[in-house]
């Protein structure tokens, strides 16, 4: 070997010897920067203190700190219904966050928190080291100067808004405790998804309770502060994994977590919240609750915490909901296929096809079991299509049966499944789970419970879909009730002198010319048949038109329309003519219940109660409902009336239109009456046991025929009882009971004073039938036009 390639011993030691006086001389210097910096800024912060100091501004707000809490709706039995408030929220004072989320924060924020005044220099130096070594940024920000700048300062880069955050800083650790200072921090800050605080976070991520996470869930939710978008699991999942590793490693340096934990968590897998509607699908009982409380507390109403808790329970909202949906869909298997709801240009490129698809399906979100598909192949045979999930569906056989208009090769283009065709379709279930095509519904319904003891609400559904219609049925549609407003009428008649057992006759009645001093008219019975006489137990049971007109004629129009209002309708609503006996008037489903539950209670009117207690977020008591009050200064009507009423639409549930109700329900205890408008354009029933009355209503927003056949018992009353079904299960069978001043007389009930031939036994003469003469020209032509329909 050469001379010149070989190295002497004396010559390495010198070498190295160079190495370390060249590094030691690099560190001297690096020191010696870092120094000056620290001088520097200790010059600059004595300047600031003196100069910017007293015009900090003030901290008070953080000593008593109240942060913007969301309203929350909650059913009786503690589910969440609803939520309103920009920030999602939930204050939990620092004894109650449990010790691994403050570890898991403090690991990733600030280790020495609790080591420093405010503003942390060794960790000012160590940011500036590892940035000058490392060519990278490295934060410094204690989680004071955290609050301080969340609280009071821009979000821009500047040193003025640094040097400010360190005085803030200063001043904040000099007025607060350390665990008030994180307290603040850890339910303050926005960690993504309209989720504030560590709280909010762990409920919106995991869908549970801040103190029942793992050290794998706190470390990921400790991540998000630094960039809630960046490090989110369910948008960036491997970026917000690498970031929860990282944190834990830390822990476990911190001493925080033993050894055996770290590589525990470092396992776990996560599982994360599927982020759904409110299972009790309340939206509409939550928007009503909303609003009573705005009305009371205003805008304060969604940043002070308040938690409602409303009179119902969340598994009785879910079987009314689904109840009136399935009796919506039921009823809409039996409309033609309208058509998809729009059409999209497909690429030909496959690569480019799941892009667009998910782009076409965000404008059709989800509806409940209702999903939204692109269709890429159609024929009469099949259907193939793709959800927003990006899986590709097959629909054949049956499957394809509701659109088989939709898929006739010589179809209307206009209601044509083609390539591109956004349409909607239901998977059926276990254990085939085929897919069919469906459409959503038109028609809309409503649906209300209530409990006529109390008037406290059971059960609230204003319609088909919050989302896709927010219009309240239950307490902002005006319809017409038909049919099942007759018993108000037969209640007053029973004042009259009337009995279950008078006799009226069934017979066709006709109004000319110049007693309607406008165009003849003729009215009918639904089925258009006459069954002459017979009593006024049948004539209800069977909905006779003609004997309810004959009825209302007979005790008078004024005298009926004075009558209603006992039960909390309104006068004007129902103008004091014969149609007022066919239900021609104006209700709302909140105003049937209330109506209903003076029968079911034996005479006594009840306001309906939707919100039991209001608490504060820390759970202080601001407002509970006192029990009603419900006595004889609540009575409306005699208890005999309610009784006799009771007993006359308990026979509509045994034998007449409303059979079906006892003979699927197997109890005798039911009551209430179908209800269908002329042309069939609402669809009702109304009924009750004793301890809880409910209404049903389906109809089109803007009033059409439902379709022919189309009536309130075959609509709403199976809707009614399969509510029914849920909600009185267990409950034992409890029967009105006679009250006094009645008595039964061959089977049939009378008042004492109309038993025997007293009362009015039968109705045989029609004089003075027609419209009020006072009536004008206008009014005439439009209680005809009614009557007509």
């Amino acid at each position: 070997m050469s001379e010149s390639n070989q190295s002497t011993p004396t010559a390495s030691r010198l070498n190295s010897g160079g190495a370390l006086a060249l590094m030691g001389r690099m560190l001297v210097k690096l020191f010696g920067l870092a120094l000056a910096l620290l001088t520097i800024g200790l010059l600059l912060l004595g300047v600031a203190l003196a100069v910017a100091y007293p015009k900090l501004p003030d901290t008070s707000g953080l000593t008593e700190y109240r942060p913007k809490l969301p309203l929350r709706v909650f059913s009786s039995d503690g589910v969440l219904l609803g939520e309103f408030g920009e920030e999602r929220r939930n204050f939990v004072p620092i004894q109650q966050i449990p010790k691994v989320m403050q570890d898991a924060v403090l690991s990733i924020e600030d280790a020495r928190f609790y080591k420093h005044g405010g503003v942390d220099y060794l960790g000012i130096i160590r940011a500036g080291l590892a940035n000058l070594a490392e060519s990278r940024s490295q934060g410094a920000s204690t989680i004071t100067q955290q609050v301080a700048r969340n609280f009071y300062l821009s979000t821009e880069k500047t040193l003025t808004r640094k040097i400010y955050e360190i005085l803030l800083a200063l001043k904040i650790e000099s007025e607060l405790s350390k665990e008030q200072i994180l307290e603040v921090y850890m339910n303050q800050i926005f960690l993504g998804h309209r989720a504030y605080g560590f709280a909010a976070a762990s409920e919106v991520y995991f869908g549970k309770a801040l103190k029942d996470l793992s050290i794998a869930e706190a470390a990921m939710l400790a991540g998000l502060p630094k960039a809630p978008s960046s490090y989110n699991p369910f948008s960036n999942p491997r970026r917000a994994t690498l970031r929860q590793q990282y944190i834990i490693d830390r822990m476990l340096e911190n001493d925080f977590i033993t050894v055996e934990q770290h590589d525990a968590a470092k396992a776990e897998p996560l599982r994360y919240r599927q982020v759904s509607v409110p299972p009790a699908h309340a939206e509409f009982v939550a928007e009503t609750a909303r609003q009573l409380v705005y009305a009371q507390y205003g805008d304060e109403a969604y940043s002070r915490g308040l938690n409602v808790y409303l009179t119902l329970r969340a598994d009785e909202q879910t079987a009314a909901y689904r109840a009136l949906r399935k009796g919506i869909l039921d009823f809409e298997k039996r409309q033609v296929y309208r058509g998809p709801e729009a059409y999209v240009d497909l690429p030909s490129d496959p690569k480019e096809l799941d892009a667009r698809v998910a782009d076409a399906l965000s404008d059709h979100p989800d509806n409940d079991e209702f999903i939204a598909a692109v269709a890429l192949e159609a024929s009469p045979k099949k259907v193939l299509a793709s959800l927003q999930s990006g899986e590709t569906i097959t629909i054949t056989g049956e499957g394809l049966k509701p659109a088989t208009s939709g898929l006739a090769e010589r179809g209307n283009p206009k209601t044509q499944i083609r390539r591109g065709a956004v349409i909607r379709v239901v998977k059926g279930p276990a254990p085939k789970n085929e897919w069919a095509i469906t459409q959503l519904p038109e028609v809309e319904g409503a649906f209300v419970s209530m409990d006529p003891r109390n008037g406290r609400v059971r059960a609230m559904v204003g319609g088909f879909d919050y989302a896709k219609n927010k219009f309240n049925h239950v307490t902002q549609a005006w319809r017409q009730p038909g049919s099942s407003f007759k018993p108000f009428i037969y209640s007053a008649a029973l004042e009259k002198g009337f009995t279950p057992a008078t006799i009226v006759n069934d017979a066709p009645l006709f109004f000319d010319a110049s007693s309607t001093g406008s165009q003849p008219w003729e009215p009918k019975n639904y089925d258009g048949k006459f069954d002459g006489p017979m009593p006024l137990r049948t004539a209800l049971a069977r909905s006779k038109n003609m004997v309810s007109i004959r009825v209302l004629q007979s005790i008078g129009a004024e005298y009926g329309q004075e009558w209603v209002t006992h039960f909390g309708f309104d006068a004007d609503k129902h103008p004091a003519y014969l149609t007022m006996a066919l239900g021609a008037g104006s209700v709302t489903p909140m105003q049937m219940v209330q109506g209903y539950a003076v029968f079911a209670n034996g005479g006594l009117r009840v306001a309906p109660q939707l919100i039991a207690r209001l608490t504060d977020a820390r759970g202080k008591l601001l407002h509970e409902a006192p029990e009603p009050k419900i006595g004889e200064n609540s009575r409306v009507i005699d208890a005999r009336n309610a009784f006799m009423m009771s007993s006359l639409l308990q026979e509509v549930t045994r034998s007449g239109t409303a059979a079906k109700a006892q003979a699927t329900l197997k109890r005798p205890d039911i009551y209430g009456k179908t209800g269908t408008t002329n042309d069939s354009m609402d669809a009702w029933f109304a009924g009750y046991q004793h301890s809880v009355v409910a209404v049903v209503w389906i109809g089109y927003d803007t009033p059409r025929k439902l379709g022919t056949g189309e009536t309130g018992g075959g609509l709403s009353l199976p809707v009614w009882i399969d509510y029914m079904n849920f909600a009185l299960k267990g409950v034992p069978v409890e029967e009105a009971v006679a009250p006094e001043g009645v008595v039964n007389q061959g089977g049939e009930w009378f008042y004492d004073e109309y038993a025997g031939n007293a009362g009015v036994r039968s109705i045989t003469s029609d004089n003075n039938a027609g419209l009020p003469k006072s009536a004008n020209e206008e009014e005439k032509k439009s209680i005809l036009d009614l009557f007509r329909r």
